[in-house]
């Protein structure tokens, strides 16, 4: 979409930038490139852990982790990403070779804080050097800060760990916990001809509050684009995602979120703009969802604090 100068912008991110007094003509999702730059090829060529974020047949929004050896995610040139993986449940068998569908993805390098964004379209290669591998034709690629990313290395061995599959449509209480425990997760949002994106979030462990049908967190400072909230503020539908990063396990939640942005709510927790309250529609956890083990480093510096006695989810 324009506005009257004909600059392009995402109307989500431009309504909440209108509300935080953050005026830059172009900032955010529009005023990303396509193009993969060879700083950013080299980037990606390095990598182990990539998240990616689509929606369903049914029109879910789920986020789910690949990962592999470095390499296994390559720039083919300068409009197109190669993944030497497919997504298992809760995305499996949505790429194929047939249809293109919208894809955000974020490729992150814990130990250094470092992380890119890659939005576009992707198939599945039905044939030549790169068959059966996810293509995604690029349509935003940028970098983001290092803000609210926990230190963490891969481990040296593979977990050896079967995949098996739960699903409900609520948290248990070893979910409830694990949740509340966090100190990362990844999202997954989309805002229909916009496109689907996805982005990290992070803080010091109880900065997410878990029942069983709701998951709420704050937002924190960030860099101003609100790509992740401008999605939702146009499409509630979303997907977390919550690794367990030394054993192994996935847990994907899909459900609709809402952005709090009552002043005396978000005055309750440390350095929150904002909370947003996600109702749970499903879950799914997977056992070897995150097939390598990665080793804790330290939290992000200026990550808030969280109160000794914890804060509640409820508006």
């Amino acid at each position: 979409m324009f506005d009257d100068r004909g600059i392009m912008f995402h109307p989500g991110e431009h309504a909440l930038q209108e509300r935080a007094g953050v005026h830059r003509p172009g900032w955010g999702s529009a005023g990303a490139g396509s193009e993969i730059p060879p700083v950013a090829a080299e980037f990606l060529a390095q990598q182990r852990l990539v998240v990616i974020a689509a929606a369903d047949d049914t029109g879910a929004v789920w986020a789910t982790a690949l990962s592999g050896p470095p390499g296994f995610t390559r720039a083919r040139d300068e409009h197109t990403v190669i993944v030497d993986r497919l997504p298992g449940p809760p995305l499996e068998g949505c790429f194929d070779a047939e249809n293109e569908r919208d894809i955000g993805m974020i490729v992150i390098e814990p130990a250094r804080r470092r992380r890119m964004r890659i939005n576009g379209r992707a198939h599945v290669d039905g044939a030549g050097v790169d068959a059966g591998r996810l293509v995604v034709n690029t349509r935003q690629v940028y970098a983001n800060c290092p803000k609210y990313i926990q230190t963490r290395t891969p481990a040296a061995v593979d977990l050896d760990v079967v995949g098996g599959v739960t699903g409900s449509g609520t948290l248990s209480d070893d979910q409830q916990r694990w949740v509340d425990a966090a100190d990362t997760f990844f999202i997954g949002t989309r805002a229909g001809d916009l496109g689907t994106d996805a982005s990290h979030r992070g803080g010091n462990p109880g900065f997410t509050v878990a029942s069983a049908g709701r998951i709420t967190w704050p937002e924190y400072a960030g860099n101003g684009m609100f790509m992740t909230l401008g999605n939702l503020l146009l499409e509630p539908r979303c997907g977390l995602l919550f690794l367990d990063w030394a054993g192994g396990r996935a847990l994907h939640v899909t459900g609709r979120a809402h952005i709090d942005e009552s002043p005396s709510r978000a005055a309750a927790v440390p350095g929150a703009e904002r909370l947003v309250d996600l109702m749970i529609d499903r879950v799914v956890e997977v056992e070897g969802g995150l097939p390598q083990s990665w080793d804790f480093g330290d939290y992000f510096r200026h990550n808030p604090p969280v109160t000794p006695s914890g804060w509640t989810a409820t508006p």
